[in-house]
């Protein structure tokens, strides 16, 4: 177990800081919108670029291991949905955040600093390719299931360029890309652009982290609603078991991509879960609950999930 607390401690330590600096410091929730513009506009991408950049080429093209950690996402998602809808009596726009909260892992803030920290750069590809490939899923089913409820105004026409620009135009993926192109050209970049990226790289997982702690700090949870068990235990439980079933049988999958698939989907709701309620006006207060409540909740399931992956437990 010292070796679990060793990695979770840490980790969590930093997202405590900053929920307590958030509760004992009363500054408004603006003040964090230039630390959040520095980890997602520079210093993730900073980290996705110089790590992917040094990768073989052929590490980059594993579709098995990308069909079925989308696929799990996907089935997570429309598990919550299903459970929201029947909920809701049908109400589809509340339903569809309900998915999100079931399915949508904070893998921007929370994934690479916990995956690098406990896999070490092994982690790296499997990680951003998770992004990337959940992202897109999301970021289209999203708009596509707000149009058909109703909530959504766009044309169809406005709705693709709508998903096209939230895919291509996202700074995790710019940087993506990009590291690809230059692992397939092998492009090293100069020296002095190389020490920066890896001062921006090691500064990518702190800042997140605290940025994460004070966000949830400044949510207020009025009420647990009566499905946000449910959603939660499928978020933090039912989606990396459906992780681990599927990938475990598959070969030609490295065991620490398993084990990042795995940490990436037992983590807790995105903040973006909130950010997107807001922008829809659906389900706004629950969403922030939701953020909230499985962060809280997610010191006990990641490092449940690390113990069993770094005592062997979860043989593939």
């Amino acid at each position: 177990m010292g070796d679990v607390f060793t990695l979770a401690l840490p980790f969590f330590g930093l997202i405590f800081l900053g929920f307590l600096s958030g509760k004992i410091v009363k500054l408004p929730e603006a003040g964090l919108a230039w630390l959040n513009f520095f980890v997602v506009y520079i210093s993730l991408p900073a980290l996705f670029f110089r790590l992917i950049s040094q990768t073989p080429l052929e590490e980059l093209t594993n579709w098995s291991f990308v069909m079925s950690t989308t696929l799990t996402t996907y089935s997570a998602f429309a598990l919550a949905f299903a459970f929201g809808l029947w909920m809701t009596r049908g109400k589809m726009a509340e339903a569809t955040i309900q998915g999100l909260v079931g399915s949508y892992s904070n893998i921007g803030y929370m994934g690479p600093g916990l995956t690098i920290a406990a896999l070490g750069p092994a982690a790296t590809v499997p990680t951003a390719l998770i992004f990337c490939f959940d992202s897109i899923l999301l970021f289209t089913l999203i708009p596509v299931m707000m149009a058909l409820s109703g909530t959504e105004k766009l044309s169809w026409q406005q709705t693709i360029l709508y998903v096209l620009r939230k895919v291509f135009l996202h700074p995790f993926i710019i940087a993506t890309i990009i590291g690809v192109l230059a692992a397939a050209v092998q492009f090293q970049p100069p020296g002095w652009i190389d020490k920066m990226l890896t001062y921006l790289s090691n500064a990518a997982a702190p800042c997140a982290l605290f940025a994460m702690g004070v966000a949830v700090a400044l949510r207020q949870v009025r009420r647990v609603p009566t499905e946000m068990p449910v959603l939660l235990i499928i978020k933090l439980i039912v989606h990396p078991v459906l992780v681990y079933l599927l990938l475990s049988r598959i070969d030609g999958i490295p065991d620490s991509w398993v084990y990042t698939a795995i940490l990436m989907a037992c983590l807790p709701p995105a903040a973006n879960v909130f950010v997107v309620a807001q922008q829809y006006d659906v389900y706004v207060e629950r969403a922030s609950s939701a953020v909230m409540i499985g962060t809280l909740l997610s010191v006990a399931t990641v490092t449940t999930f690390l113990y069993l992956i770094t005592k062997g437990l979860l043989p593939l």
